[in-house]
């Protein structure tokens, strides 16, 4: 019974690594690499980080870069979700290996962070900013991804399901920076640190 167990498990490890390498092929195949669809995925990758490093405000780095992280954590976790699931893809990868890297490590974090910091130096209601943003990028974005061929969408999942998608991003992120500015509030708040010269 173990045996048959184990044996059906390194079946299932080989038909993951049979579809990778198909889609390493397919990416090879095609000249995706050579294509202008995939020259907008790098630029989606490359363009939102050049921006964050100009305009990220730098006396509030670590905390929007905290916030960052967890959108890039969180998203990508829901993306791989969706993609394992047969959800959703992308037909023109940056990397085979790494399908959803344009947006879930450049363009969808920093997008949440600089409507995060904008709230933040203007004390505006992040929830209400970033659910317009959620809007936009779910009914506005990926229609625009699919019209170009850069997202396809398989089974029954709508716009809606991806706006549900981007809304639980967004408060989990912001409820988890909340906490962590919190912690070291607290924290600070409690302890008085003294720093010796060194010998």
């Amino acid at each position: 019974m173990e045996k048959e167990r184990i044996k059906e498990f390194d079946k299932i490890v080989e038909l993951g690594e049979q579809g990778q390498k198909a889609l390493n092929q397919y990416w090879l195949d095609y000249s995706l690499y050579a294509s202008v669809e995939y020259l907008m995925m790098v630029l989606f990758l490359v363009g939102p980080l050049i921006l964050l490093f100009f305009k990220i405000d730098r006396t509030k780095i670590f905390r929007i870069a905290f916030f960052g992280y967890s959108i890039h954590m969180i998203f990508g976790y829901q993306d791989l979700f969706g993609r394992n699931m047969g959800y959703w893809n992308y037909p023109f990868p940056v990397i085979p290996v790494l399908p959803g890297i344009s947006l879930d490590s450049s363009l969808i974090p920093v997008t949440f962070m600089l409507v995060y910091q904008w709230t933040i130096n203007h004390k505006k209601n992040y929830y209400l900013y970033a659910i317009l943003t959620a809007v936009i990028l779910s009914f506005g974005f990926k229609p625009l991804l699919v019209g170009l061929g850069l997202f396809k969408m398989y089974e029954d999942v709508s716009y809606f399901h991806l706006f549900i998608s981007y809304l639980s991003v967004l408060i989990l992120a912001k409820l988890l920076t909340n906490l962590f500015v919190w912690m070291k509030n607290h924290y600070e708040s409690h302890h008085t640190f003294s720093e010796k010269e060194p010998n």
